[in-house]
């Protein structure tokens, strides 16, 4: 009875809590409580991380649970290491209900203290080579406390608990997706969903290998998506004066294979990031092996992971700092990219890494890079790459002049197709709209950034697979996911 009369008064404190109007789905506090529950749940019950656990949780934590009593701090550690972490070969696993999540902020003369969060997740069992089994669904409520710069999760209400039923059944888009995945012998994708200027969603299905589940975390190789990292870079020095767009790259580097040829001082930052060098791809695939024009630069379009290198190596000359220091300077701290890196180094998490699959499903080798390359092999995540997308919406800290350079028709393709300053831009929508886009391929490897820099709508989709044509289609134009919805808000 005491224990039931807690209860009430616990619920009767948070209705009063929850009286405050709860934050949009689009504000700051709601994206950054929507990121922790998804951070906490990932890395503390779902991959058991019992270290993060420790520090997530505030030394002072009261779990509530409608079947199994109430817990301090002490047996609440203890009962996720023994419950929870305890049989890896029956392994429960929490998901989100969609759209369930509502967040409440907590004031104290006016000032952000904490914040509340209520919805309903769905808990799973998952055991080797086979498909996760639904068990519960259960309403929650969380209250977080701001403390030292952190999240702390303070108390805990777990209520509700029910049997899957046909109310409760698995997430339709979730195991539509899994399906898909299975079908083409793609075992993981990452995809991230921005709306009205803001990473709204990251979600990471499928497994790294075959075996082990995919994090929200996991590191993709995302091959071409490289160059409009490297693009940014060399126009936000642009931006602060230090590069002239149309300054010639022979004053820093003149690449061997090109010899006194005079066409060489007509390579700028310009001709570069719009694909007009008359470079190859790569020299590797030219029958000599060595670098050559193929025409006259800033004369037509040729695709060139060469052009991207060679401004790589100009940059380091004149600057006299790495790619990767230029980078984590301008871009990569600005954008919050925390979880980026050009090659293996030390501070990458290679157990994180997605491994790549042919079209049979077998798995490519994994080659380790050990030097940053400007147009290829990036590692990043979902969340980081998001953050770059949503920076480049909001101007990427460039001035004017040169946000409007990145923007304009460098150079035609096609009709209502151009390539800019490091993106491909399609245009011929509705009210002036219009894409930037660049793709990534490479063995085992498909990525797609897509943005509308008017609507400040965008999508992200990073796949380990070489059957990536029909998951692509798919997921551009299934009206849950990437279609109908969000092209409508273009």
């Amino acid at each position: 009875m005491m224990y039931k009369r807690f209860l009430a008064l616990i619920f009767t404190h948070l209705s009063i809590c929850l009286s405050h109007a709860q934050v949009a789905k689009t504000s700051e506090l709601f994206l950054q409580m929507k990121k922790q529950d998804s951070i906490f749940f990932e890395r503390s019950f779902n991959l058991c991380d019992l270290d993060y656990l420790n520090k997530a949780v505030h030394k002072d934590l009261i779990f509530f649970h409608d079947q199994g009593g109430i817990q301090n701090r002490q047996d609440f550690l203890e009962s996720v290491r023994k419950n929870i972490c305890g049989n890896l070969n029956q392994k429960p696993i929490r998901k989100l209900t969609e759209n369930s999540l509502k967040v409440f902020p907590l004031y104290k003369e006016g000032k952000l203290y904490g914040a509340i969060q209520n919805g309903v997740h769905d808990f799973y069992i998952r055991e080797p080579n086979k498909a996760d089994r639904h068990t519960n669904r259960a309403r929650f409520t969380h209250v977080w406390l701001w403390e030292n710069e952190t999240w702390l999760l303070k108390e805990v209400l777990s209520y509700d608990h029910k049997e899957p039923n046909e109310s409760t059944a698995a997430i339709p888009v979730e195991k539509e997706i899994e399906s898909w995945l299975k079908a083409e012998k793609v075992p993981a994708l990452g995809m991230g969903i921005i709306e009205n200027g803001r990473l709204q969603k990251i979600n990471v299905f499928g497994t790294l290998d075959k075996e082990r589940p995919a994090p929200y975390n996991a590191i993709f190789k995302v091959a071409s998506l490289t160059k409009p990292i490297t693009a940014i870079v060399a126009l936000k020095l642009v931006s602060e004066g230090k590069l002239g767009l149309d300054e010639p790259l022979d004053l820093y580097w003149k690449d061997p294979d090109l010899g006194n040829n005079p066409w060489m001082h007509k390579l700028t930052a310009r001709i570069i990031l719009s694909h007009q060098t008359g470079f190859p791809n790569w020299r590797y695939m030219h029958e000599s092996k060595k670098l050559s024009f193929a025409f006259e630069p800033g004369t037509k379009f040729q695709y060139s992971g060469e052009g991207y290198e060679y401004l790589r190596k100009a940059l380091e000359l004149k600057f006299g700092k790495s790619l990767e220091q230029l980078a984590d300077e301008l871009l990569f701290k600005p954008a919050d990219m925390k979880d980026t890196h050009f090659w293996w180094d030390t501070s990458m998490d290679t157990t994180r890494y997605v491994r790549n699959y042919d079209k049979n499903g077998n798995a490519h080798e994994t080659v380790r890079y050990y030097k940053a390359n400007a147009a290829a092999n990036l590692l990043t995540t979902v969340e980081d790459y998001g953050n770059f997308l949503v920076y480049v919406l909001q101007g990427a800290g460039l001035s004017q002049s040169v946000q409007e350079e990145m923007h304009k028709n460098q150079v035609m393709l096609k009709d209502h197709d151009y390539f800019g300053l490091g993106w491909e831009k399609i245009t011929g929508f509705s009210n002036d709209e219009y894409i930037l886009l660049h793709s990534g391929k490479d063995p085992g490897v498909s990525t797609l950034a897509v943005i509308f820099p008017k609507s400040k709508n965008g999508w992200l989709i990073f796949l380990n697979g070489d059957n990536d044509m029909k998951l692509i289609e798919k997921l551009l134009t299934e009206k849950f996911y990437l279609g109908t919805e969000l092209w409508n808000k273009k």
